[in-house]
C-alpha cells in the first residue's frame, strides 16, 4: 500500500492511566482491517493511526476505542509557531517554555532562542491573545505575523531583523554616547587622584550618567529582570540589572558619605554605566550574529519568482505568483525562474535545479517533465502546467520543513536545559556567598587580591575590604552567561538544516543528527534505492508450444492491472514492439509472488517459481536450471503459464544506480555495515549486492515485513538507519532509529523519514551523513566552550581577580563565539568527493 493511499488520523483518548491502559487502546485498534499502524501516547493522552479509508472508517476507528473501555474527545490537537521577541538567554527560554506550559490544554512547548520562536502543542480553544497574555507575563513580547499587501512573507521577516538590527544599534550607540565622558571624566581621577568638579560633583557625574545608560538605553533590560524576578523565573537579565544596579549603589553610598550620611566606600558607580554599556554591544553583535546564521533559510525564502507570464484566452499576461491557479499555463523564457511545480506539456531546455539538490549540472527537460519553482531555465523556452501553488509548492514544503528542524531539540540539549533552569537562581547564590566570604575572611581574600595586583593591573587591594567584596560579587553577577548554553545548539541545528537544505538534505528532526552518529548499521533498500527502480526487460525465452509473440500479448495484457513495477516493465516492452493487448476477464494480484489472470478465455500466470509450485505447474531441472543462470546476472525472472502449461520465462533486470558502488563504498569508510533488503529471491539479490560491494543481504522480503526484520536487527543491538522510498517502506523508516527517506522531484512531504533527500541517489546520503556528523561535532564544540567558559570564569570572579567590564566583555564574546563556531559549519564540505577523499 503506498502513503497516498493511507490516511493518518490523531485522536485524543480520555480514560487512560498507566501502560495497561495504552496496550488495551493500541490492541483494539491493530485488530481493526485496514488499520496499517496505531501508536498511543499515555503522556499526550493520543492515539496516532495509519489506516486504509477504503476499509475503514474514522468513525469505525472511535468506536474501537470505546469498545476497549475509553472515550474519544472531539478536541483537535493543534500546533503554531509564535514568534517572541525579547529572548536573550537560556533561562529566558525556560522562563517562556514554563509560562506557556502552564496553560490549561497546552501540550508541549519547544522554544528555540536561535530564532525566537515557540512551537505550540494544544487542545482547545486557546487563542493568539492567549498565548499572547502568558508571553508578555514571562516577561517578553509575542509578535503577530501580519501579511501586508504586496508583501511577501520574506520581506516581512526581513524588515523585522531589520528593525531588530536597528534597534539593537540605536541602543548600543547611546548607550556608548553616554558611557565615553563618563570613561574621560575618570582618567584624570584613576591617574592623577584628580576627580574634575570636586568629589561630590564627580560622584553626581557618575551616578547620573550611569543611572541615564541604564534606565534609557538599557530599560528594557530592565524591564525583563523586573518581570522574571516577580515570576520567580530570573533570566540573564536579572544579573546584568542586579551587576550594573549594585555598582551604581556604590556611588550612591559614596555621595552620602560627602555629606557625613554613610561610611567611606570605593564608588563603581562609573562602571554601572560601562556594564550596560558592553551588555547592550553584546546584544548587538549577538543580534546580527544570529541574523547571519539564519542566512540559508532566508536565502530559500527569496528564491521564490515574483511575477510570470501565463497564457490565459490565448494571451500572455503577466501576473503576480500569489495569484497562480493550478492549471495556468506558464510561459517560460531562457534565463527566466520557472514560477511555481509543475509540468512540462511544450518545449524541451535544460533545468538549473541546484537550489532543490545542490547539484550543479542542468538537467534536461522536455514533454511531461516535472519542474520545480524557483528553479532556472537555461535554455530553451517551456511551457508549464502549474501543479503546486502556494503553500504546497516543493520550495515552501522544504522551508516548512527546515522551520520545523530548527524548531526541534537535540536529545544532549536536555542536559543543558536541566542546568539552564537552575543557573540564574546559582549564580546568584555564588554571588551573595562571594560577598559573605570576602567580609568573613578578608585577611584570605585580601591576600590572594594583593598577591594577584603584582601582575594584574586593575586590581587595587587599597580599595578596602568591602569595597573588593562589592567587586568580585558585581564580577560574578556579569560574568556568569547562561546564553552560549542556550544557543549552542540551535545555532549549529539552525545552521545545519539550512546548509542541508541548499544541498537536497531535508532534516525534519534534529535528534536525528544526535542518533546518526551511533548508527552502526545502514539497511539499504533495493529497488529505487540501490537500483533505478525502473526495470526494463532483458531476455524473452519460449519453452513451449506458444509462439514468442503469443507469450508476450498475454503477458502483458495479465500484467496490464499490476501497479508492480516489473509488470510495468513487460507492458512498456511489448507496446514498444507494436503488439495489440487484450482484454483482461479476472485478474488477481499475489502480494510477492505474481498475478493471475484470465485473458480472451486463456488461463495466465506471470510469476516467481513459488507461485507455479503452489498453482500446482511441474518445474523441469532444465527451466530451474535457466532460471538460475538469469538470477546469477542479477535479473529478476519470471515464469508464464498458459493454461497451465509453461510457456516462457521473460527477464527483467533494474539497472543500478551510477553511484552505487562508490556510495556504497563511503558507508564502509564512515564505519557502517551496509545490509540490503529486498523481495528479490535470494540468487538475484546477491548478484546485485555483489556487484556494489555488499556483504549483508536479507532477500524475499515481502514489504509489510521490512519493518519487523528491523526489528529484529535492533534487538541484536544495532542501531540501525534505513534508507527507502518512504512508500512501501514506511514502516521500516519508522522503526529504524532514523529513517532516511528519497524524495523525487518534488514530492518531498514525506512523512516516514527523519531525514528526507530531494535526489534519488545514495550520494545524498553520503551528504546527509557528513552533515549530521559535523553538525553534531558544532553542537558538541559549542556546549564544550560554553559549559568550560562559565567553569573557568566564575571561580575567576569569586577570587576577584576579574574587572567587572572585563568579565561583562567576556560573557558577550561567549554568546558570540558559540554562534560564530556554528557558522563555520557553513564552509564544511558534505560532497561525496570519491576521488579525493
Amino acid at each position: 500500500m503506498t502513503t497516498a493511499e493511507l490516511r493518518k488520523l490523531t485522536l485524543r483518548v480520555e480514560g487512560m492511566h498507566c501502560a495497561s491502559c495504552v496496550s488495551a487502546v493500541e490492541k483494539s485498534l491493530q485488530r481493526q482491517e485496514g488499520v496499517e499502524e496505531a501508536s498511543v501516547n499515555l503522556a499526550t493522552e493520543s492515539a496516532s493511526i495509519s489506516y486504509d479509508a477504503r476499509k475503514v472508517s474514522e468513525e469505525e476507528l472511535r468506536e474501537r476505542i470505546e469498545a476497549a473501555g475509553y472515550s474519544v474527545s472531539d478536541e483537535q490537537q493543534l500546533s503554531r509557531t509564535l514568534k517572541i521577541e525579547g529572548m536573550h538567554c537560556a533561562s529566558c527560554v525556560n522562563s517562556v517554555q514554563q509560562m506557556l506550559g502552564k496553560m490549561d490544554g497546552v501540550r508541549e512547548v519547544r522554544v528555540n532562542l536561535a530564532t525566537e520562536t515557540a512551537r505550540v502543542t494544544y487542545r482547545g480553544k486557546l487563542t493568539l491573545e492567549d498565548f499572547e497574555k502568558a508571553v508578555e507575563a514571562a516577561g517578553y513580547n509575542l509578535v503577530r505575523e501580519e501579511s501586508e499587501s504586496g508583501t511577501s512573507k520574506a520581506e516581512a521577516k526581513q524588515q523585522r531583523e531589520q528593525e531588530k538590527l536597528d534597534k539593537a544599534w540605536s541602543k548600543m550607540w547611546w548607550a556608548w554616547a553616554l558611557t565615553i565622558p563618563i570613561m574621560l571624566w575618570m582618567i584624570p581621577e584613576m591617574i592623577w587622584g584628580y576627580p574634575l568638579l570636586g568629589e561630590i560633583g564627580f560622584e553626581l557625574g557618575m551616578i547620573g550618567l550611569s543611572a541615564v545608560v541604564i534606565f534609557v538605553p538599557g530599560w528594557e533590560t530592565i524591564k525583563s529582570a523586573w518581570k522574571s524576578a516577580i515570576n520567580m523565573m530570573p533570566n540573564m537579565d536579572v544579573l546584568i540589572a542586579m551587576g550594573a544596579l549594585a555598582a551604581l549603589s556604590t556611588g550612591v553610598v559614596a555621595l552620602l558619605h560627602q555629606f557625613g550620611l554613610a561610611p567611606a566606600f570605593h564608588s563603581f558607580a562609573g562602571i554601572a554605566g560601562m556594564i550596560m554599556a558592553f551588555h547592550l554591544t553584546g546584544r548587538y553583535i549577538e543580534t546580527k550574529a544570529k541574523g547571519r546564521a539564519s542566512d540559508a533559510i532566508q536565502k530559500l525564502m527569496t528564491l521564490e519568482a515574483r511575477e510570470a507570464t501565463v497564457e490565459r484566452d490565448g494571451e500572455e499576461l503577466k501576473i503576480p505568483v500569489q495569484d497562480f491557479q493550478p492549471g495556468d499555463i506558464m510561459v517560460v523564457r531562457p534565463g527566466e525562474k520557472i514560477p511555481t511545480d509543475g509540468q512540462v506539456i511544450d518545449g524541451s531546455s535544460s533545468v538549473d535545479e541546484s537550489i532543490a539538490t545542490g547539484e550543479s549540472m542542468p538537467v534536461a527537460k522536455e514533454k511531461g517533465d516535472e519542474v520545480i519553482g524557483a528553479t532556472l531555465n537555461k535554455h530553451g523556452l517551456l511551457k508549464v502546467e502549474a501543479t503546486k501553488v502556494g503553500k504546497d509548492t516543493f520550495l515552501s514544503q522544504v522551508i516548512r520543513m527546515v522551520e520545523e528542524a530548527q524548531g526541534s531539540k537535540v536529545p544532549i540539549q536536555e542536559f543543558a536545559d536541566r542546568i539552564t533552569g537552575i543557573f540564574v537562581p546559582v549564580v546568584l547564590g555564588i554571588s551573595v556567598a562571594t560577598l559573605a566570604l570576602w567580609l568573613l575572611f578578608p585577611g584570605f581574600f585580601g591576600d590572594i587580591a594583593s598577591w594577584a595586583s603584582g601582575f594584574i593591573p586593575w586590581i587595587n587591594p587599597g580599595m578596602g575590604e568591602v569595597a573588593l567584596a562589592f567587586y568580585a560579587a558585581i564580577a560574578v553577577l556579569v560574568i556568569a552567561c547562561p546564553c552560549a548554553l542556550g544557543l549552542a545548539t540551535p545555532t549549529a541545528l539552525m545552521v545545519g538544516s539550512g546548509m542541508g537544505a541548499e544541498n537536497g538534505v531535508l532534516i525534519r528532526r534534529g535528534e536525528a543528527i544526535q542518533v546518526m552518529k551511533d548508527v552502526d548499521t545502514i539497511i539499504l533498500d533495493k529497488t529505487g534505492t540501490i537500483t533505478e527502480g525502473q526495470p526494463g526487460v532483458t531476455d524473452v525465452l519460449t519453452l513451449g508450444s506458444v509462439p514468442e509473440e503469443k507469450m508476450l500479448c498475454l503477458s502483458a495484457s495479465a500484467e496490464k492491472g499490476s501497479e508492480h513495477p516489473l509488470g510495468r516493465a513487460i507492458v512498456e516492452y511489448v507496446e514498444g514492439k507494436g503488439i495489440e493487448l487484450k482484454p483482461v476477464n479476472r485478474f488477481q494480484a499475489i502480494t510477492g509472488k505474481g498475478i493471475q489472470a484470465t485473458v480472451d478465455e486463456t488461463e495466465v500466470l506471470v510469476g516467481t517459481r513459488t507461485l507455479l509450485r503452489e498453482s500446482g505447474v511441474e518445474l523441469g531441472a532444465e527451466i530451474e536450471k535457466q532460471v538460475e543462470e538469469l538470477e546469477k546476472q542479477a535479473k529478476t525472472a519470471m515464469l508464464v503459464t498458459v493454461d497451465g502449461q509453461v510457456a516462457g520465462i521473460i527477464a527483467v533486470a533494474d539497472p543500478i544506480k551510477e553511484d552505487s558502488k562508490q556510495a556504497i563504498a563511503k558507508f564502509r569508510q564512515f564505519g557502517l555495515t551496509p545490509v540490503m533488503i529486498t523481495g528479490d529471491n535470494e540468487r538475484t539479490a546477491r548478484a546485485v549486492a555483489s556487484e556494489v560491494g555488499i556483504e549483508e543481504v536479507i532477500a524475499g522480503v515481502l514489504p509489510d515485513q521490512k519493518s519487523a526484520e528491523v526489528k529484529q536487527l535492533q534487538q541484536q543491538g544495532k542501531i540501525i538507519a534505513m534508507v527507502g522510498d518512504g512508500i512501501n517502506d514506511a514502516p521500516a523508516l519508522t522503526q529504524a532509529d532514523v529513517g532516511i527517506a528519497i524524495g523525487t522531484g518534488t514530492d518531498v512531504a514525506i512523512e516516514s523519514g527523519d531525514i528526507v533527500l530531494v535526489r534519488g541517489d545514495l550520494s545524498a546520503v553520503v551528504k546527509s551523513v557528513k552533515l549530521s556528523r559535523a553538525t553534531f561535532t558544532k553542537i558538541k564544540q559549542n556546549l564544550f566552550w560554553a559549559f568550560f567558559y562559565n567553569i573557568v570564569m566564575v571561580p575567576l570572579a569569586v577570587l576577584g581577580m576579574l574587572h567587572p567590564l572585563l568579565a561583562e566583555a567576556a560573557m558577550a564574546f561567549s554568546s558570540v563565539n558559540v554562534i560564530a563556531n556554528s557558522r563555520r559549519l557553513s564552509k564544511k564540505n558534505i560532497q561525496p568527493d570519491y576521488q579525493t577523499e
